[in-house]
């Protein structure tokens, strides 16, 4: 077991602390994604000892490597997400029903296929501010995603300290007893998540997982920095063609999507561009878009 350095061990101790201070009856919601960031927050919640479940939604946009892995442990929930009619909802379907493929400014497929419905119980999730100047910007320890006006107001009654990021929802920088307050009162009725490594670095992720023999998603031997959909509208052009390279059929199920959404477009009466009269033209250009 390799051992931890003195800066990550207080590091370790803070996240438990965070996991209990926050801790509700009903346990804990934790987002499990089977990258790096997932294994780190599901050993910390063992650690902690608090009530938890680890819930896994299927995209069907995952690696095969990514759900294998996932499957191989016993204790996550695999959640399928599916419409009020019961049907599954996939990247292929839900296109058609957007009519537009997945883009930075519209990522409808995040809310749609990776964020659970509220279910009473605060969400932790393992984002880091090492991760990207986005997520420095928009998250911190406790997020709180509602109406601002009315969690300004149940802040200021508790005299909780708080920041709102572009108009949209508050964010905690600490686990005092006024912000302890503050997530007991919206909980139940505002989604709120908790994100225990948000100033962790990704030297701090791989020494935690390695002291615990923790081996990880088999993608990160093949040479991958970070885990998630393939064909993912945030990533580049480069590892996206690089992902379509390694898995040729999410590119052919893409193209077919698309042409799918061109009738629906169509039938709807809706603009086609001439550069994207079929599945493959508009394949090319969402990959320009990157």
């Amino acid at each position: 077991m390799q051992q931890m350095n003195d800066s990550l061990i207080q590091k370790e101790k803070t996240a438990i602390e965070r996991f209990k201070a926050f801790e509700t009856d009903e346990g804990y919601h934790l987002s499990y994604s089977g990258g790096k960031d997932s294994d780190v927050i599901k050993i910390l919640a063992e650690l902690s000892g608090v009530k938890f479940e680890a819930v896994y939604r299927h995209t069907s946009v995952d690696a095969p490597e990514t759900v294998r892995y996932i499957k191989s442990q016993k204790d996550i929930h695999f959640d399928i997400p599916r419409y009020k009619t019961g049907e599954q909802i996939t990247m292929w379907n839900l296109i058609v029903k957007k009519m537009s493929p997945p883009l930075r400014l519209s990522r409808y497929c995040c809310s749609e296929l990776k964020e659970s419905t509220k279910d009473g119980r605060i969400v932790v999730t393992g984002v880091r501010w090492a991760e990207s100047t986005a997520r420095k910007s928009r998250s911190d320890l406790v997020h709180i995603n509602g109406k601002p006006k009315t969690t300004m107001r149940l802040a200021e009654e508790l005299n909780a300290g708080y920041e709102i990021k572009k108009g949209k929802y508050l964010v905690l920088q600490n686990d005092n007893d006024e912000n302890k307050r503050l997530v007991e009162h919206c909980f139940r009725t505002q989604k709120v998540s908790l994100n225990p490594i948000i100033d962790w670095t990704d030297n701090d992720v791989w020494e935690f997982l390695n002291h615990y023999g923790c081996k990880s998603n088999p993608l990160y031997s093949c040479g991958y920095k970070r885990i998630g959909c393939i064909g993912c509208p945030m990533a580049s052009t480069k590892n996206r063609e690089f992902e379509f390279n390694m898995y040729p059929k999410y590119k052919e199920n893409y193209i077919k999507a698309f042409d799918r959404m061109l009738a629906a477009r169509k039938k709807a009466g809706l603009k086609i561009y001439d550069n994207q009269t079929d599945g493959q033209g508009v394949f090319d250009w969402w990959m320009s878009m990157g």
